[in-house]
């Protein structure tokens, strides 16, 4: 890593860094510079010694070489898992290539950065994986305490099941926190995708508005429109799981790039799968879906029409929309009539053509959410 550049030490004593890689110029170097900006780190030569570290001892981030003596850093990266799926492994090597960027992204690292690593990128990666660990763990905080509410009212209920009024009252109460809860649970989630994600907070307000209005105008229910308001926010959490190199990449994504971009759907309905949660559920279906397209040329599974699920084909119009009319890091916002022209031709190929006919129908509701949720220059 260049010695040229200066970087501002923080008070993060008490986040613990464990460097792991067989070339001891490296482990002291990365270290050196890790304790300079204020982290407690240790080092390891090989899986076998940074495994008995890890028993023994909490760390937050670990930040390995792939190719290691013995056991390699992605067969680490996978132990590591089963100790704690809350570590966050930043992933290094010398030789870059889509294979090992791939099978680093499906064993869930955090970060995938080539050699030689300057400074300034490592600890942006750094930073951004505590910043990840500590939402996690305030998550798992938040979630035990839920666990522990609920348990204490099953106990309330029990003592006091003659008292029907009173229980009826703290069912509702939990009913209502349960929902509460899903609801902080998936504005983490989502949070935790945006620390990965140029999209901010006004393009989730956006996206989840318009699949609402678009729900509203064919007539689901008001318990469906609301279901769809809350599960459309997490359909990009996938892209936690895609490396910033491609992820934050100003200008066109290469053929492999774009092949593991693409990964994000499977990824963030993997994120959600299993739960019992209406909402939840909804949100994994969202997620996998929202890239399909009307013709079958869309993914993961290029399904056509309607077998596509009707919350995916909802949030692809939602989502192109505000995707156009955004700024990214790769362009400027496009105005509202060269986005209904772009969008137009992609009626009935990208788009469920009842369902975009509707939304244009109604774009003097769609450029209100526009207008109120806008984001401002800074």
């Amino acid at each position: 890593m260049e010695s040229e550049v200066q970087i501002k030490t923080s008070d993060e004593a008490a986040t613990r860094i464990l460097v792991v890689d067989d070339e001891k110029s490296i482990r002291i170097s990365v270290q050196a510079f890790l304790q300079g900006a204020g982290y407690t780190v240790d080092v390891a030569e090989d899986a076998l010694i940074a495994l008995r570290r890890l028993e023994a001892e909490n760390y937050d981030v670990v930040v390995s070489d792939i190719v290691l003596p013995g056991r390699s850093g992605v067969e680490l990266l996978k132990s590591i898992r089963s100790i704690s799926p809350d570590i966050q492994v930043i992933m290094m090597t010398g030789e870059p290539t889509v294979e090992t960027a791939a099978e680093a992204v499906r064993s869930m690292a955090s970060d995938y950065l080539a050699k030689p690593v300057s400074k300034m990128v490592m600890l942006q990666s750094v930073s951004k994986a505590v910043k990840m660990k500590r939402l996690l763990d305030e998550n798992r905080r938040l979630s035990t305490e839920n666990q522990q509410y609920q348990n204490n009212l099953e106990l309330t209920v029990q003592k006091r099941t003659k008292e029907l009024r009173h229980a009826l009252q703290e069912t509702t109460d939990s009913k209502h926190k349960t929902h509460q809860a899903h609801l902080e649970t998936i504005e983490r989630l989502v949070l935790a995708a945006e620390f990965k994600d140029e999209d901010t907070a006004f393009h989730i307000k956006r996206m989840s508005r318009y699949c609402r209005l678009i729900a509203q105008k064919i007539g689901l229910s008001p318990e469906q429109c609301e279901l769809i308001f809350n599960a459309s926010p997490m359909h990009d959490v996938g892209k936690m799981g895609i490396p910033d190199a491609i992820l934050l990449k100003p200008g066109k994504l290469n053929p492999a790039e774009w092949e593991i971009m693409k990964t994000h759907a499977e990824i963030g309905a993997h994120i959600l799968s299993g739960s019992t949660s209406e909402l939840l559920q909804a949100g994994e279906i969202v997620a996998r879906s929202h890239h399909e397209k009307w013709d079958g040329s869309g993914y993961p599974l290029g399904l056509v029409e309607e077998a596509i699920p009707l919350w995916g084909r909802i949030a692809a119009v939602a989502d192109v929309f505000d995707a156009l009319t955004s700024k990214r890091l790769y362009k400027e916002p496009f105005p509202i009539e060269k986005t209904i022209q772009i969008m137009h031709d992609g009626r009935g190929t990208h788009f469920d053509p009842h369902l975009f006919d509707t939304f244009l129908d109604n774009m003097t509701d769609v450029l209100k959410i526009y207008e109120q949720y806008g984001e401002m220059e800074s």
